[in-house]
């Protein structure tokens, strides 16, 4: 099978095509044919070397794909079943590994491309808006990248709840984009300043949650926006780590909370993940969740779509189809 394998950290060029073996899946785990592969920020930091791996490394984890064979032990699928997870093994190959437990089955009416496009992120934004902070009807909400993958399915979520979606985007075109997903304010962070809108925008008050993927170049600016006993919820880092903070900062801008949630504590439970997956790949397939897959690159272009990701050329979803 055609794989993209790591053998060294670096940048995009270390994503080599390479020739490989098909996975044999071992006990409680499938064999999956990878018909698409979500591109997530993740793959990049292990690129990079900023979280550790063991190498060579196939990266990926998340895909859409029909199931070719059952490990030992495996009941509730059959061959030929469309699934999808994100916990697959190497998913930037053309076959993968995954365990049973984490997988679901793709519903009637969705293409592999949507329910690949919606897993991670989709799921992201439901731990987010439903768990991490549950936002309800009359919230007000600070989205940083709104117009990114995980920002408009968020921002979908938040309005479809009641919230008041106040949105930081890098162009006129990416404010459209956030504005149909449903916000009612859009800033363009490139003309100004977010931090003084925000509170403009608030009345001085803050919002009850900020939502951030960029990180270090927003941090700061979060916290201010904050209402006392707000929550910053940092769970992602597009912009690089975020430099080390004093806490008792905290309770001079009010009290403040900070959690730096991950997918995987939200979906540790079989129940969870059916819950998130179901709610997502439910309302994608009904169209309730709008869904961007424009950009959709073949294997052997993945250190492209890397790139395009790592410079934010893009908007909503990117695949690779091997």
């Amino acid at each position: 099978m055609k794989a993209i394998q790591i053998h060294q950290t670096g940048g995009p060029e270390v994503l080599q095509l390479a020739e490989l073996p098909i996975p044999e899946p071992g006990p409680g785990q499938v064999l999956i044919r990878v018909e698409a592969t979500g591109v997530n920020f993740i793959e990049i930091y292990f690129r990079k070397g900023t979280y550790k791996s063991s190498l060579p490394l196939i990266p990926g984890s998340e895909a859409a794909g029909t199931v070719e064979e059952l490990g030992p032990g495996v009941t509730g699928f059959k061959a030929g079943d469309a699934v999808a997870s994100v916990s697959v093994l190497g998913s930037y190959a053309e076959y993968a590994v995954v365990a049973a437990v984490s997988l679901v089955k793709i519903p009637d009416g969705l293409s592999m491309e949507m329910a690949a496009a919606c897993m991670l992120q989709g799921m992201t934004a439901h731990y987010l808006a439903y768990s991490t902070f549950p936002l309800k009807s009359g919230d007000t909400t600070l989205i940083h990248a709104a117009a990114g993958g995980v920002g408009l399915l968020l921002t979908q979520m938040a309005t479809r709840i009641g919230a008041r979606v106040i949105a930081t985007v890098s162009t006129a075109e990416k404010a459209e984009l956030a504005r149909a997903a449903g916000a009612q304010e859009v800033i363009l962070y490139s003309d100004q300043e977010f931090e003084p809108e925000v509170k403009r925008l608030t009345g001085g008050k803050g919002v009850e949650v900020v939502y951030d993927s960029v990180g270090k170049t927003t941090f700061e600016g979060s916290l201010n926006c904050l209402r006392p006993r707000g929550l910053l919820a940092l769970f992602g880092a597009s912009s690089g780590p975020v430099p080390p903070f004093d806490l008792i900062q905290l309770s001079g801008k009010g009290s403040l909370y900070i959690t730096r949630p991950t997918l995987w504590h939200y979906i540790g439970t079989r129940a969870d993940l059916e819950w998130r997956a179901g709610e997502v790949l439910g309302w994608a397939a009904s169209g309730e969740l709008k869904l961007r897959t424009e950009h959709l690159y073949p294997l052997s272009e993945a250190a492209q779509a890397q790139r395009d990701l790592e410079a934010r050329k893009t908007t909503g979803k990117i695949l690779l189809e091997p």
